[in-house]
């Protein structure tokens, strides 16, 4: 059993490494300098974990986190998703094209997949439904639309 600040290592994976991801997390722009400073460790130890971390699959690529609604992306969408057997991964790849799609995931329950998309009005949301259900395999969609968003991330504290 785990116990809070305790994590399952990984044979490539080590305290550092960690320690580096939670720094990257926090701004992946500082420097390799200052993130060596804050953990007591050269540049260069910096430098090597990014790489193997990188080599590994670990960091798949540094990204921005954008307030979307101050761009006018103020409608976020889940849309549960029923598909037609043995045509899901089919269906995903095309549904994971468009551009408004920021996620889809395969889930137990209700439906085969939720897609999570956001838009800047009811237009933009419903042609994605409607393009969603002209894919052959479809059989239906329910949509939810996103009243508040309490919270927002894209990964969770390593």
């Amino acid at each position: 059993m785990l116990h809070e600040g305790e994590h399952i290592m990984t044979q490539r994976t080590d305290e550092l490494d960690i320690k580096v991801i939670r720094e990257l997390k926090k701004d992946a722009r500082r420097s390799y300098r200052e993130i060596a400073e804050r953990l007591g460790v050269s540049e260069g130890t910096v430098y090597n974990r990014v790489q193997k971390l990188r080599e590994n699959g670990v960091i798949k690529r540094f990204i921005l986190d954008i307030d979307y609604s101050l761009l006018g992306y103020d409608l976020t969408a889940l849309i549960g998703l029923t598909v037609e057997g043995g045509h899901l991964t089919e269906v995903e790849g095309i549904i994971a094209e468009e551009p408004n799609v920021s996620a889809v995931f395969d889930v137990t329950g209700d439906y085969d997949a939720v897609i999570v998309a956001k838009f800047k009005g009811r237009k933009e949301l419903n042609d994605l439904v409607k393009d969603i259900l002209s894919i052959p395999h479809v059989l239906r969609t329910h949509t939810m639309i996103v009243l508040n968003v309490v919270k927002e991330e894209h990964g969770v504290e390593v």
